[in-house]
C-alpha cells in the first residue's frame, strides 16, 4: 500500500533520532529545515554528524537506545544498521501515538521521508512509497531545475497580499490571475 502524502507541522513536536552515522545525518539535515526540537541518541557518531549537530545546536547523547526512550517524543526516526532495533522501537511505539520512521525498512514505518525541494514557503515532495528512493531523488533533481529563482520573492508577495484582502470569490480570482501572470512569465507555459 502507498503512503498518504501529508505535510505535518513539527511546531511544538519533539523529535527523537536514533543513530549517528551517514544515513542519520541525511535525516537530520532534512529535519532541521522544519524544526530544532530534535534529540539524538547513538552509541557512536561520525565526525560529520557531530559537526552538523553542533552547528545546529542539536542535543545529542552518546549511549545505546534503551526501552522507554521514546516516551516523551511525538516522532521517532530510527537510522541504524540494526534491524532488530528498528523492529523493537516500532513495536514499542504501537501502544502510543508516536509516529515512527525506520530508515530503509517500510515495514516499521508510519511515515517515510520523501525526496523534496524547499525554496522558502514552497515545498515540493516526490515519493515512490519506498519502491525506489533513487528515482524520487532523480525526479527531484529534474524538477528543481525547472523552478525559477524568483519563486521565493513571488511567494512572499502573495503571502503579504493575502493578509490585506478579505476571503471570497474576488480574492480567489485575483490570486489565480496573479499566479497565471507569474507562471506565463517564468515558465512560459
Amino acid at each position: 500500500m502507498s503512503f498518504f502524502p501529508a505535510y505535518l507541522s513539527l511546531n511544538h513536536k519533539k523529535i527523537l533520532l536514533v543513530g549517528g552515522g551517514y544515513i542519520a545525518l541525511e535525516k537530520l539535515e532534512k529535519l532541521v529545515n522544519f524544526t530544532k526540537e530534535i534529540r539524538v541518541i547513538s552509541r557512536a557518531y561520525s565526525s560529520d554528524f557531530l559537526d552538523f549537530a553542533q552547528e545546529h545546536e542539536i542535543t545529542i547523547e552518546k549511549r545505546p537506545y534503551k526501552e522507554g526512550d521514546i516516551a516523551d517524543f511525538d516522532v521517532v526516526i530510527v537510522a541504524t544498521d540494526t534491524k532488530t532495533l528498528h523492529k523493537a522501537i516500532y513495536e514499542e511505539s504501537r501502544s502510543s501515538r508516536i509516529l515512527v520512521n525506520s530508515v530503509d525498512d517500510t515495514a516499521y514505518c508510519d511515515f517515510i521521508f520523501p525526496s523534496y525541494i524547499k525554496r522558502g514557503d514552497l515545498t515540493i515532495s516526490i515519493s515512490t512509497s519506498g519502491a525506489s528512493p533513487a528515482l524520487a531523488k532523480r525526479m527531484r533533481c529534474y524538477i528543481e531545475k525547472l523552478i525559477p529563482s524568483s519563486i521565493e520573492t513571488f511567494l512572499q508577495e502573495m503571502k503579504a497580499l493575502r493578509k490585506t484582502m478579505p476571503k471570497g470569490r474576488e480574492r480567489m480570482q485575483f490570486f489565480e490571475e496573479k499566479t497565471d501572470i507569474f507562471m506565463e512569465k517564468e515558465f512560459r507555459y
